[in-house]
């Protein structure tokens, strides 16, 4: 019977350890960021193993030392201890696996024969149990165990966990860095469709893009700014509903026929936006859209904002005697909702020295509050920074936006030429 409950334990023991497993791939496997990725797998692989310290080195492109190491479970008073110590590159023990990738189980690193010994103020490790984690067939790295707080060496079974976790991490690591490389490239994409603006002297003009803290960094967000042919300065900023290359792509659409209609027609804002919408209409695409263009002209001393808006945020004016304004007004549908709307024009004197500032929903939009709420902090912080030039202004706004960050945005500050 005693027998027979022993099996029945290691049994039980089997399969919490499984089932410890499967959860932990899922959990890995979930991950985008590769650097949550590398982190999470030592973290796991320590949970499975019950140790005290875990570490995952990653090869250089040589494959012959360690360009990172990343560590888990030493404490604040351990990491002090070893402030200014270089970081382990592949010597002594740890470079076992390197030359060997094959799994490597010790009682006492110390007493290996290719042990160096540890730095001043190193945590003294006693075993180790280290794997190597492949990336498409090629060493991408190893991951270390150390210490078992029961005190015992590491087992068979801990090495077979061990071994199950990397495969599974090189999966994780291989998803993260391709995750990266679609990022990467769906953001030069992005910014490669925002335009550089043209000089605009005498106004003073800056823009910021800031693609959304989700994992997808792609959105329809887009400026510009040019001047017409009667004079005048033309100003646009939109937002195509969604966050994939799609928007992106149909931003790019809308915002070459805006300017098509806004540069030849020399009509009124709100005449440019019906007109798009019904050339939008006709198409066999729809996006919902939310867009503003604006015409800046001379007004004797002061200057003329003539402005419509498609279901578009007001935009912020910041007036030289340290006030701060919304242009409120009846925002209107979006484009691609109903062509027929009428869609009204608003007119405002600003005086010299103004700074008119047009953003997206992405700056000031929060779950965790109210529209309205989002909008009186990006109004204060406007004026905090409003005597920065306008390139400062609008980091300064990007930098410290009230939004939550899950969206893209959007900023372009004009400043109206100063009196004289």
């Amino acid at each position: 019977m005693d027998e027979i409950a022993r099996h029945l334990r290691a049994l039980g023991s089997t399969k919490n350890r499984l089932q410890g497993l499967l959860d932990a791939v899922l959990a890995i496997t979930g991950e985008l960021e590769l650097d949550e990725v590398l982190r999470r797998i030592v973290a796991t692989a320590m949970e499975l193993c019950d140790t005290r310290y875990g570490a995952l080195g990653v090869l250089d492109e040589t494959g012959e030392r360690l360009e990172r190491f990343i560590t888990v479970g030493l404490t604040d008073e351990e990491y002090e201890a070893l402030a200014g110590i270089e970081f382990p590159h592949g010597e002594g023990v740890l470079g076992l696996l390197i030359q060997n990738p094959e799994p490597l189980r010790l009682e006492d690193i110390s007493g290996h024969p290719a042990s160096v010994g540890y730095p001043p103020g190193h945590p003294a490790m006693r075993s180790l149990l280290g794997v190597a984690i492949s990336v498409r067939g090629e060493i991408y790295g190893d991951l270390y165990l150390s210490e078992r707080l029961d005190g015992r060496p590491f087992e068979s079974e801990d090495e077979e966990v061990l071994v199950a976790l990397a495969s599974a991490a090189g999966i994780a690591v291989e998803s993260a860095r391709l995750f990266e490389q679609v990022r990467d490239s769906a953001e030069t994409f992005q910014r490669l469709l925002l335009p550089t603006l043209p000089d605009l002297s005498p106004f003073s003009a800056a823009t910021v893009y800031r693609p959304a803290a989700e994992p997808h960094h792609l959105g329809g967000d887009w400026y510009d700014a040019l001047r017409l042919p009667d004079g005048a300065l033309g100003v646009v900023i939109g937002d195509v509903y969604g966050h994939d290359l799609h928007a992106a792509a149909t931003m790019s659409q809308i915002r070459n026929m805006l300017w098509a209609l806004f540069y030849d027609r020399r009509s009124p804002p709100s005449d440019v936006l019906r007109q798009l919408d019904v050339t939008l209409a006709a198409g066999t695409v729809q996006p919902v859209t939310t867009v503003m263009v604006a015409r800046v002209e001379p007004a004797g001393d002061a200057w003329d904002l003539h402005w419509c808006a498609a279901g578009h945020f007001p935009p912020l004016v910041i007036l030289p005697g340290g006030q701060a304004e919304y242009l409120l007004h009846e925002p209107g549908l979006p484009l691609g909702v109903d062509p027929a709307e009428p869609r009204p024009d608003h007119r405002r004197s600003l005086p010299p020295g103004a700074t008119v500032v047009f953003f997206t929903d992405g700056l000031v939009e929060h779950p965790a509050h109210s529209i309205d709420t989002g909008m009186d902090a990006l109004l204060e912080l406007a004026l905090t920074h409003a005597a920065l030039p306008v390139d400062e202004l609008v980091d300064a706004l990007a930098d410290h936006h009230p939004s939550d960050g899950h969206d893209d945005m959007a900023i372009l500050a004009l400043r109206l030429p100063a009196a004289g």
